[in-house]
């Protein structure tokens, strides 16, 4: 059983993070809520669907539409033929791309604040902590898509992925 001064002092940097990072990513993604999430998805899932982002960002399908429609017009995301010829798949322009980079580094930037104060033993203790507590959250493929839509895929590539590992499993049973 989790001591309750431990839970406390969790969601306190949680909280904190969270406000940092969507401060922080809004400012350079020109839009708030789940604006920078979408277009981060969208650069590590080029050609989901709507639907699929939707479910992702845990967004009404007219919301979805409303902010693809948006970043549609500023020149971030295009639409294309699915697959199936039945739905659409959404994609990154040049400009999108380098929005999702610029949104990146400001989130690695506010990670940083937290982490520095942290010498390189207990980075790795704490890697090996959230490495756990992540997959212990992954319960299904859609909370795993939730629990990276702000990754940055580049450094947590899907073969070190703790998310992404817990998935595979979940799937091989």
């Amino acid at each position: 059983m989790a001591n309750e001064r431990t839970l406390n002092l969790l969601g306190a940097l949680a909280l904190g993070l969270t406000d940092s990072l969507n401060i922080a990513v809004a400012a350079n993604a020109g839009y708030g809520g789940e604006t920078p999430a979408a277009l981060v998805t969208l650069g590590a899932e080029p050609g989901i669907s709507i639907n699929t982002l939707r479910q992702i960002l845990n967004l009404s399908h007219p919301g979805t539409v409303r902010l693809i429609d948006r970043l549609e017009k500023d020149g971030l995301v295009e639409r294309r033929a699915g697959a199936d010829g039945r739905t659409l798949a959404l994609f990154l322009t040049e400009a999108g791309q380098q929005r999702r980079l610029a949104i990146l580094a400001q989130r690695q930037q506010q990670l940083h604040l937290a982490l520095d104060c942290l010498s390189s033993t207990e980075q790795k203790q704490l890697t090996k902590l959230l490495e756990k507590m992540l997959a212990a959250m992954t319960i299904d493929e859609l909370r795993a898509y939730m629990l990276c839509r702000l990754c940055e895929e580049e450094v947590c590539p899907q073969d070190r992925c703790p998310v992404e590992q817990k998935y595979c499993q979940m799937t091989k049973s």
